[in-house]
């Protein structure tokens, strides 16, 4: 048929209108930054609370530099130090200042070594004298200036120096240090990776002791990785990993006396055996236990000590005299299960001190006397506290961040500590996360829900009052708009008689009496939280793409995730990979009773934790997943290391059933649909290891599936075109095979 040329006009143009009013979304958009949004750069206070910093980089210059800004009225004050200005520095990383701000430590040559770690030259620039030194020619490790600014301790090749600033003598307190036997003042791989920390030294608060800790791996086995680069013959990366059952570091705490120019091993007293009973202490126990936590309390001469041990159900809070260096255990927390460190412990002028802990069920904020005598549970509910912000002495008000709003959303409260006269300080219905001034004055308040990517504000902490916007991203939201995209609908799924969290992004042109194929994601590792109230992340706008070619994609939080109380969280205790898939399992089942979904076409991805999961969903629940996807999983718990997995499953030697019942390595031979497994061969954290014995009981089971290992990357697997080609692989295998 031959159509007018008048009407084959008004057909293309109307075609071109259609197609000008919705956009699709590109892999390249996606990772080139195209929805990146505008974010308030990390800020830190100065002591005036009147006043913060940021740190400001010129790309273009090369330069560095670190401008002052009034809270008040959010312009620029002044320039406090600019490296444009420095002879010797071009550009620096990062900056600390000393406790009265006379001095900065500047970051410069940064190299990474671990997730939280790295080796930097640091310099040390006077705020009056304008003088710029350099602390040391070699890389050094966490440099950390005295109380009186007058030092500057740091760890190099595992040992701990401190330089004087007056006269330049640089002073050794530590001889032992040697790469993968012993360490001074910072931590090993396993306490960086799961006690989210590194510096592993503390000067007390008059700069006359310096406590650290020491770690003597010797017995940890080494794990080796070899690294392809681009020479002729691969390079070795070995390094200790201690795995579940496996030998750990010995760790001792340490005192340094500066007048003395000793060290004193501290006796902690009576050690732990791995008793079922909630981790008895036994004295004639050798004591294979954690330090992950030390902090100076008011008292210039006590220091406060956390003790775990090993199976992480018993939580000592123990105080030292550093006069005559005794220990004595002032607070005991037990748990049937396991015991989460956080970093949620203020000393008030008197040394009573703010403690959290979920011994009610939820996470709470608790008021204790300096001898450990409770003094008053100052937040209480069946809702969790998520985020401990201090104590303002000025108020006498605790300032904290909660659920109390529903599990999907935080909001930001401020109460006394005998638990009244608790004020709500952010009014959105979201997520809500302040960063305050150092005297409490003011805070500046992020906030997003599903349908807002962030808002930053100013406001006043007695009452929440704002007092000005300071960024939003409305370009974004214009940006996207002419995308179309679906909305993130969050609802709830009852599954397994829980109400569970679910996130859903369907096409845009959905219709209800159509049938469509199911992408589910998930990451449900212990505590975590995959539903929320909050805009869309990278991976959303890869969902949307997904739906704009016909795919419905839904997130559900299963038993194990956080925010709902210890019960729920604990639950999967002893069992990693057992109640997380059978909800996962029963969702998927669920929701493909529903009209619009169509039952045989269901997939499931996941990344690390995420990854395991998706492997055990696709071989326990055949008859429902169709496809998975599974990137960096781990694929028995028994590769993982000592901290995590122990936390959640007790020992190997203990629990063999536990490791084996649920590893995806002992269900192959149940794998019907389409897999593919994803690996960076430099993954320090989940080795690929764990995707090599996949593969092979795969093979010895003659199950075909897809497979790839990215050379060289990490557990993030980025870098430049890496995780572009990496979404490109994901998506191309879900059109073909979902």
């Amino acid at each position: 048929m031959k159509f007018p040329n008048i009407l084959l006009a008004f057909i293309l143009a109307a075609t071109s209108v259609l197609s000008a009013q919705k956009k699709e979304v590109s892999l390249e958009e996606i990772w080139t930054g195209t929805f990146q949004e505008n974010r308030l750069q990390s800020l830190q206070s100065l002591n005036n609370g009147e006043e913060y910093v940021v740190l400001n980089r010129d790309r273009q210059a090369g330069t560095s530099s670190i401008e002052v800004f009034s809270y008040k009225t959010g312009k620029k004050t002044r320039t406090l130090l600019s490296s444009s200005e420095l002879k010797g520095i071009n550009a620096f990383s990062d900056f600390k200042f000393s406790e009265d701000e006379t001095k900065i430590l500047l970051s410069t040559e940064v190299e990474p070594i671990y997730r939280r770690s790295s080796r930097e030259i640091f310099y040390v620039y006077d705020l009056r004298s304008k003088e710029l030194k350099k602390v040391s020619d070699d890389k050094i490790q966490e440099a950390s200036f005295s109380p009186d600014a007058s030092k500057v301790a740091y760890v190099y090749n595992n040992n701990i120096y401190f330089l004087n600033l007056k006269n330049g003598e640089r002073t050794q307190v530590t001889k032992d240090g040697e790469t993968n036997k012993i360490i001074n003042g910072v931590t090993d791989w396993v306490y960086e990776e799961e006690f989210s920390f590194v510096k592993a030294f503390a000067w007390n608060p008059t700069g006359e002791k310096i406590a650290f800790l020491r770690f003597d791996e010797t017995e940890v086995p080494e794990f080796s990785m070899d690294l392809y680069g681009k020479g002729l013959y691969p390079t070795q990366e070995v390094f200790k990993y201690p795995k579940a059952g496996e030998a750990n570091s010995k760790v001792s705490l340490h005192i340094y006396d500066l007048e003395q120019q000793s060290s004193e091993e501290i006796d902690l007293g009576a050690k732990y055996d791995s008793a079922d009973n909630a981790g008895e202490m036994d004295p004639e126990a050798i004591g294979d236990f954690y330090i992950p936590r030390i902090k100076w309390t008011k008292d210039p001469m006590l220091l406060s000590v956390q003790r775990m041990n090993r199976p992480q159900n018993n939580l000592d809070l123990i105080f030292v005299n550093a006069e005559d260096n005794v220990a004595e255990v002032i607070l005991n927390e037990t748990d049937k299960a396991y015991i989460d460190i956080t970093d949620n412990l203020t000393f008030l002028k008197d040394n009573s001190f703010i403690w959290t802990s979920e011994k009610d069920g939820y996470n709470h904020i608790y008021h204790y006397a300096e001898n450990g005598k409770l003094k008053n549970q100052v937040t209480s509910g069946k809702w969790e506290v998520t985020n401990y912000y201090g104590y303002d002495s000025k108020s006498d008000r605790i300032y904290y961040q909660s659920t109390e709003n529903g599990s999907v959303n935080r909001d930001v409260y401020s109460i006394k500590p005998n638990g009244k006269d608790k004020k709500r300080l952010t009014t959105g219905t979201g997520m809500n996360s302040p960063s305050f001034s150092a005297d409490f004055t003011y805070f500046i308040n992020s906030f997003t829900n599903v349908d807002t990517p962030h808002v930053y504000t100013l406001h006043r902490s007695k009452y929440g009052k704002l007092v000005r916007e300071i960024l939003n991203n409305n370009e974004l939201i214009e940006k996207v708009s002419a995308y179309e995209f679906s909305p993130k609908e969050l609802s709830t799924i009852n599954i397994n008689g829980n109400d569970l969290n679910m996130w859903t992004i369907k096409p845009s042109d959905f219709d209800e009496s159509k049938e469509y194929p199911m992408l589910m994601f998930q990451y449900s590792g212990p505590g975590s939280q995959s539903v929320s109230n909050s805009y869309f992340s990278t991976n959303d706008y890869w969902y949307q793409l997904l739906a704009d070619k016909g795919y419905i994609v839904v997130c559900v939080d299963g038993r194990g995730t956080g925010f709902k109380g210890a019960d729920f969280k604990k639950v999967t205790y002893k069992e990693l990979g057992k109640y997380e898939v059978e909800d996962q399992i029963a969702a998927a089942r669920l929701l493909g009773e529903r009209s619009y979904i169509d039952a045989d076409r269901i997939g499931i991805w996941g990344w690390s934790y995420g990854g395991f999961m998706s492997s055990n969903a696709i071989l326990k629940g055949n008859d429902v997943f169709s496809m998975a996807i599974a990137v960096a999983p781990v694929t028995s718990w028994r590769f993982y290391d000592t901290v995590y997995t122990e936390r959640y499953m007790r020992t190997p030697q203990e629990n063999a059933s536990g490791y084996d019942e649920n590893s995806p390595l002992n269900h192959v031979e149940k794998l019907k649909g389409d897999y593919l497994i994803i690996h960076g061969g430099g993954d320090d954290n989940v080795h690929v290891q764990n995707t090599m014995r996949m593969v092979e009981e795969l093979i010895q089971a003659n199950k075909q599936f897809d497979w790839a290992i990215y050379p060289d990357k990490n557990h993030g697997i980025y870098g430049g075109n890496t995780r572009l080609h990496l979404y490109n692989m994901m998506t191309d295998f879900i059109l073909e095979k979902l």
